[in-house]
């Protein structure tokens, strides 16, 4: 019989061996995100940058003995201006990775979405959960539960390039796909089967990559292999997914909080696509939560500077071949 090895633990183990990253954490003015992120400096996986009044922060460390002397605080009037100054943090390149304390959700969003001064690039952001299941032999990721409410076909195929790449950076090499819908079958009365299967033939188009792609499958269709046998469903992904792309919001949000509420699974939440990772949990997300989403931010904050030394390193052989060229070409013959 298998034993269940979390992944959360996993890629919290994984993290502790990589140096820290400094991490913005908007308005940390609740006992869990300021245990958060004293947490997770103590396990070496940040050096936290703990953005708000300086006062207010002050007076919740005292008031929960908590010692911020290690830690810097940028002080700023309100919560308004945290979340400003935290995403001004990440786009200076000061800190690697953005947190949200106790901010509500749209008031954290809103610099990190505007045009010339946020954080998005040219792909659509979106969220992902890694669901840690003990019912469930693999990692599972659930996308989007989170950020896109009813996501258009282009958006969702942003969304799944989005998982796949970071389903890789996890060590998924070729991540297994499936597009969920209310079951297999393709019906124009269900627009969310549509969708499924116009993404399968993106991918098939090279429009998506890195993955292999089913849909539209149920969610029992996606996890259980009796299930997709009973249904007689020949797939590669059918039974053995490593990513769900839900339809929409909605049905995201109550996927999670079932297998969180009856299964006892752990989530952890990061946003994608963005100039940096952003942890984005629920406010009322448990320390064990928090730890786990910054570890993963971490992971792909590495993973993205281990990127970006490769393209400048290609880049300096790229000019060192120019340069030689230039000069056997100005040579007398």
């Amino acid at each position: 019989m298998r034993v269940h090895r979390p992944i959360l633990d996993h890629v919290i183990d994984k993290c502790r061996e990589l140096d820290p990253i400094a991490v913005a954490i908007v308005s940390p003015l609740s006992e869990v995100a300021l245990t958060a992120a004293i947490e997770a400096a103590s396990a070496g996986l940040i050096n936290p940058y703990l953005v708000g009044p300086r006062a207010k922060i002050a007076a919740l460390a005292r008031e929960h003995e908590f010692e911020l002397a290690p830690y810097l605080i940028v002080d700023v009037d309100d919560e308004v201006e945290a979340a400003q100054r935290g995403v001004e943090l990440c786009r200076l390149g000061t800190c690697q990775a953005l947190m949200n304390g106790s901010l509500r959700p749209d008031l954290f969003l809103q610099p990190i979405m505007a045009d010339d001064t946020g954080l998005r690039l040219k792909r659509r952001m979106s969220h992902v959960f890694v669901v840690d299941t003990p019912s469930y032999p693999r990692t599972l990721i659930i996308t989007d539960a989170a950020i896109n409410g009813y996501p258009k076909l282009e958006e969702k195929a942003d969304i799944v390039q989005n998982a796949i790449e970071f389903a890789q950076v996890l060590g998924i090499a070729i991540p297994k796909v499936a597009i969920l819908s209310t079951s297999e079958t393709v019906s124009s009365n269900v627009p969310s089967t549509i969708d499924a299967a116009a993404l399968c033939k993106m991918a098939d188009r090279g429009q998506i990559t890195g993955g292999v792609l089913d849909g539209p499958l149920a969610f029992d269709d996606a996890v259980q292999p009796e299930a997709a046998r009973i249904k007689q469903i020949d797939s590669a992904v059918a039974g053995r997914a490593d990513i769900l792309v839900v339809p929409d919001l909605e049905s995201g949000s109550m996927l999670v909080k079932q297998l969180q509420s009856l299964v006892g699974a752990e989530a952890a939440g990061v946003v994608l696509g963005a100039r940096v990772p952003i942890i984005l949990t629920s406010r009322a997300a448990n320390p064990k939560t928090r730890l786990a989403s910054t570890a993963v931010a971490a992971l792909l904050a590495h993973d993205h500077r281990r990127a970006f030394f490769e393209v400048t390193a290609g880049f300096g052989v790229l000019l060192q071949s120019k340069a030689w060229l230039s000069s056997v070409g100005s040579e007398p013959r």
